[in-house]
């Protein structure tokens, strides 16, 4: 039987309250905090908890071909040429995508566009598949030269533990073998992280005296530790942009109170700013109600306005894709498009899964008339859901977006469903094991209202320019 989402994280939850993990240093940083994400997504992989994402991996010669471009962008955009200090250092999300005519990073676009002129700010822009796709502006650096010196540090470098922290290694190595039935090489897990963090905390620490900012703004502040760890201990504040599902099953932000028993994890922001009421709570994580601050998601607001009152098309039914759960999902969608044919099905896979849907999921690859494959980004999803008048999905954001357009909702019951069970348990969205379960539910779910400003709420510029003025 598959290992469930929950299972893994109370297993995580009970070994950090043992042996109080998050607050145990380990080569003098928290070396447990940096490891904890990658961890769990290692042991849901090789559990079979999640597939394996579908984004087609770089090549050899891509990786070679790309080496070039880092030294050339460590020369031309590297952060810390200039002797300007800033109000502002934003790290914006790597994954850009087509927005107003340009590749713009949803989550911190609008942040830009609200200070360029009022406050002197700079972003700093790490590479995504190892390049960059923004129009190059003057207030954007690229982080490849840390990136790079991270890289050869790695190489040059080693971590010698200490007596005790071999033995607290592995003990905490036996339990998580034991819970998992997995061999697990956390010595070598460790030294990854412990070295990364090591350099890239003295180097953000430089660049920070240098520049001197008020505030940094961070999107995925659990894969960005050493930034927030630099900017607190300088008494920099640091605030995340949210970028997607935050549920208690989100080992990025979810700490309950039994693993954090002496108070504030070190590597977490100071601040949140949400898309919208729902999101995040101070009981599962460690952040004081009022740093939890609904600002809005202007990309959704922008993005929405052509197709929130389009027409929907009788009986279409979109099916929401993930790299994770791609197998199970794709065989429903196929089932369901040959025993339904009155009904029009719309496979919309993940923009990580273009390149390789067709060996990866055979049942897509069909002559069903009532199927259709979108494997590019051309259509924009707020079209497909406006046209759509059910949604099939798992744990995606995309599902939250959905329920915008009215979509009445089903959630297939994979590995990840617990991310929305609050979802599930307030009616909001139908809960399906199977096949059967979808046919018999399509028409007899009636989903219970709901308040789509709790999701979504248009941007409250008057409160984020509150947030950015204060202090």
């Amino acid at each position: 039987m598959t290992i469930s989402v929950s299972d893994i994280c109370e297993v995580f939850f009970d070994i950090e309250e043992r042996y109080n993990l998050n607050y145990e240093k380990i080569q003098d940083c928290y070396a447990w905090q940096l490891i904890r994400m990658f961890l769990y997504y290692d042991i849901t992989r090789r559990t079979g908890t999640f597939g394996a994402p579908q984004q087609k991996s770089l090549s050899i010669f891509d990786k070679v071909k790309s080496f070039t471009p880092f030294f050339k962008n460590s020369i031309l955009s590297n952060p810390f040429s200039g002797k300007d200090t800033k109000d502002i250092l934003i790290f914006d999300h790597p994954r850009k995508v087509i927005f107003e005519g340009e590749f713009r990073d949803i989550y911190s676009y609008f942040l830009v566009d609200l200070i360029n002129g009022r406050y002197s700010f700079e972003v700093l822009e790490a590479p995504y598949l190892n390049k960059h796709f923004t129009k190059k502006q003057d207030y954007i650096r690229y982080t490849d030269r840390i990136e790079l010196g991270s890289y050869i540090y790695k190489k040059r470098n080693k971590v010698v533990f200490t007596d005790q922290e071999k033995e607290l290694i592995s003990n905490v190595k036996k339990e998580l073998e034991k819970a998992f039935n997995l061999e697990i090489n956390l010595e070598w897990i460790l030294t990854i992280h412990i070295l990364n963090f090591h350099y890239d905390y003295k180097k953000y620490t430089e660049l920070f005296k240098k520049r001197n900012p008020k505030k940094i703004f961070v999107v995925v502040a659990y894969e960005n530790q050493a930034i927030v760890a630099a900017a607190k201990d300088l008494g920099i504040e640091v605030i995340e942009l949210q970028h997607g599902t935050i549920t208690d099953y989100h080992l990025g932000y979810s700490y309950p109170l039994k693993t954090r028993k002496n108070g504030e994890i070190a590597y977490f922001p100071d601040k949140i700013l949400t898309f919208g009421d729902y999101w995040i709570n101070d009981e599962t994580s460690p952040i004081d109600a009022q740093n939890i601050i609904p600002i809005g998601f202007s990309y959704f607001e922008k993005q929405s306005r052509d197709f929130i009152n389009i027409k929907s098309h009788e009986n279409q039914v979109l099916f929401i894709s993930q790299g994770v759960i791609g197998k199970y999902l794709s065989k429903l969608a196929y089932e369901f498009a040959r025993e339904m044919k009155d009904y029009n099905i719309i496979y919309k896979l993940h923009p990580g899964e273009y390149d390789t849907w067709k060996q990866n999921y055979p049942e897509l690859v069909n002559d069903l008339d009532n199927f259709k494959v979108i494997d590019n980004s051309e259509t924009p999803l707020y079209q497909l859901f406006a046209q759509s008048n059910y949604q099939v999905g798992a744990f995606s954001t995309a599902i939250y977006e959905g329920l915008m357009f009215n979509c009445k909702t089903f959630i297939l019951d994979v590995p990840g469903v617990e991310y929305l069970s609050d979802l599930i348990k307030k009616g909001y969205v139908c809960k399906v094991n199977d096949i059967s379960d979808l046919m018999d539910n399509l028409e007899h779910f009636n989903p219970k209202e709901y308040d789509k400003n709790f999701f979504f709420k248009n941007l409250d510029k008057e409160l984020l320019m509150s947030v950015i003025d204060n202090g």
